[in-house]
């Protein structure tokens, strides 16, 4: 009786709707394509979950002049009915997940117990129940028209690497190189209304959780099916990475999703039913501060920084309680002009100095230490109101995660004068050095270096070149600073540099395999002509003091690395296919098998001792996100985002 009686009270609800000029202008006009609630129709989407909560002015504009790009055209609306419309709109309610409506059920297992709760999603031959005991979901499959069996993950992706430690290496045995030929898609799911998505989902207890720009799905992982979506307006009027709609995704953690909105607000979310548990600001985005990466989950903490490095914002890391989201610490990368290591800031250019953290940080529970990289310093490219080395600019920063204290830092580029942020994933890596055991921190750099440090102490043990042509630095002095080749400043006529801007690489995620001692890395052979020029700060405006341009000389070209990581030696490379334009990642498996985005636009497999092309499915993407893997109802699967598209892949049965 209990869904008749839920059918009886939505009635009731539209029975007092209190807006019938709206509904009728509504019914006449947009009906026709949004269905009459607003919940979708053959010929467009469902409007009611995003329009209520957008401004007048931007349901005016929507309304008057359309969305050409997304096929809606111009309604005809008059001055007088645009009124009673949007009270109407505003009175929208959305049903379940894409127009799913959600009733109250029990389903009986194959183990004869019996769920009671409510179905939340449903498709051909599954359902998702969410018990109302405690609130948790519950993946079901059809076996006969009155039973059930529950499936799950047995190996999940919680965070963004997978691992804590950043090292994205899956241990799963299933897909290997006698059968990696057979992986085909096992399902894939669209995001409405997005494109370029670069987020990596993370997998939990079965339910998949992918993010685009304020907006979070939870998905069925061994079916792709939609269980709940979470959408909040985007922001307007802010600048940087969030401006965009970049989101890279999310962190999980004793029953919450926490991911960044774009304002640079950290929100958590209910696992369960999507519903917001608190939204608290990082930083204030009036001030040029955005945010586009996942946080990380230490402890009863979630630890983020934020984006707006381009536009002068201070850099900033901090740290939130996970019940709550009240701050618990805060670490500005940019001192303060008087305090300690301000004197590494010759100039006014303290004042907006950036330095930004806005890439996700890696844990080492073993010395317990958070990992935070920082960004460039600003302005990018004019270092002249900024002399010095600029602390804590393109800096690995070694934290205690419960206090935020400072244990050891190192500055991979001094005074940096090309946009080299030191924002690619570290990874906290056990392994043997010169025949001890020893507790390392590895990164291949932007400026063109691998770097090798023990974790413990900071030690720098090895930096080594892996570009062909670097021309910024001869390599890295015993003190562990660059040797700085003259003349490679920019200037105003434009000074070629290598890399180029976008750099030898950036935040697309390498990995590691302890048993091939290899390090995976997708790189870059290009260099920029770069060009310096005086600029003020202003709110609301990139402040780069120049700009830079690729050179045709050489062709650009992206190569997959496989470096050693005793003697950071290149041990074999594959060249790809395109002008090293794509932002595609690799995964490492237990199974010696390196999958990566390619260049090209493929999903490609290779042998991670040779770099042998071992598979290859063609998706003509460019990659804007990284390979992840789990393993759900006894079946290994790969994970990826293309496009607009989640994808899984695992072997053809």
């Amino acid at each position: 009786m209990k869904a008749p009686i839920l059918l009886l009270l939505a009635c009731a609800a539209w029975g007092q709707d209190a807006v019938p000029a709206g509904r009728k202008t509504f019914e006449s006009r947009c009906s026709v394509c949004h269905g009459a609630d607003g919940n979708g129709g053959e010929m467009g989407p469902a409007i009611a979950r995003r329009v209520p909560n957008l401004t007048d002015v931007q349901l005016r504009t929507t309304i008057l002049e359309g969305l050409p790009a997304r096929g809606m055209p111009a309604v005809d609306v008059s001055a007088a009915d645009l009124p009673p419309l949007f009270a109407f709109l505003r009175s929208l309610r959305p049903r379940g997940g894409f127009g799913f409506r959600p009733y109250a059920a029990s389903a009986r297992l194959t183990n004869g117990t019996t769920l009671e709760g409510t179905i939340v999603s449903e498709g051909f031959d599954e359902a998702a129940l969410r018990t109302s005991a405690d609130n948790r979901i519950h993946l079901l499959r059809k076996v006969d028209g009155a039973t059930f069996r529950e499936v799950t993950s047995e190996t999940d992706w919680p965070s963004y690497n997978g691992d804590i430690g950043g090292n994205r290496y899956a241990k799963q045995t299933q897909i290997d190189k006698s059968n990696v030929s057979r992986v085909a898609p096992r399902w894939m799911f669209t995001l409405p209304n997005v494109s370029g998505l670069q987020s990596t989902p993370i997998v939990v207890d079965g339910v998949m959780y992918v993010t685009a720009g304020n907006e979070c799905y939870a998905l069925d992982a061994g079916t792709g099916h939609p269980i709940w979506h979470y959408q909040r307006p985007r922001t307007r009027g802010i600048t940087g990475g969030g401006a965009g709609g970049a989101n890279r995704g999310a962190a999980y953690a004793d029953g919450r999703v926490f991911m960044n909105a774009d304002n640079a607000h950290l929100i958590a979310l209910n696992r369960a039913d999507g519903t917001l548990l608190w939204d608290t600001e990082v930083a204030d985005s009036h001030l040029n501060y955005s945010a586009s990466s996942a946080p990380l989950a230490v402890g009863s903490l979630v630890i983020t920084g934020t984006a707006g490095g381009e536009e002068g914002a201070r850099g900033t890391i901090a740290a939130f309680d996970q019940k709550t989201g009240k701050e618990v610490w805060r670490f500005w990368t940019v001192p303060a002009a008087g305090e300690p290591l301000s004197e590494t800031w010759k100039g006014k250019g303290i004042e907006h100095g950036s330095a930004t953290a806005w890439f996700t940080g890696v844990y080492d529970a073993s010395t317990d230490t958070l990992f935070w990289q920082t960004g460039n310093p600003g302005e990018d490219y004019n270092g002249d109101d900024r002399l010095g080395d600029n602390l804590y600019s393109d800096c690995i920063l070694a934290l205690d995660p419960n206090t935020g204290k400072l244990k050891w830092h190192y500055q991979t580029t001094p005074h940096d004068l090309w946009d080299w942020d030191t924002t690619e994933t570290p990874l906290v890596i056990d392994a043997n050095w010169q025949g001890q055991p020893r507790k390392l921190l590895v990164q291949g750099n932007r400026n063109g270096f691998f770097y090798v440090f023990d974790r413990t102490s900071g030690k720098l043990l090895l930096a080594k070149q892996f570009l062909k042509e670097l021309t910024w630095a001869k390599g890295i002095g015993s003190d562990g600073r660059p040797i700085l080749v003259p003349g490679q400043e920019p200037s105003a006529a434009g000074t070629r540099v290598c890399p180029s801007q976008d750099g030898a690489t950036n935040w697309y995620s390498p990995s590691w395999n302890p048993a091939t001692g290899l390090f995976y890395m997708q790189t870059n052979e290009k260099c920029s002509v770069y060009t310096k020029r005086d600029e003020d700060f202003k709110l609301g405006r990139s402040f780069l003091g120049g700009a830079q341009r690729v050179d045709s000389a050489p062709s650009p070209r992206r190569l997959l690395r496989a470096i050693d990581l005793e003697t950071g030696a290149v041990k074999w490379e594959v060249p790809e296919f395109g002008a090293a334009n794509s932002w595609g990642g690799t995964l490492a498996t237990a199974t010696g098998l390196v999958f990566y985005g390619e260049d090209s636009g493929a999903f490609v497999a290779a042998d991670a001792v040779t770099g042998k092309t071992l598979w290859t499915l063609h998706l003509n993407a460019n990659w804007h996100a990284s390979p992840m893997a789990y393993q759900f109802d006894g079946k290994e699967l790969i994970g990826i985002v293309v496009g607009s598209t989640v994808m899984a892949l695992g072997l053809a049965e």
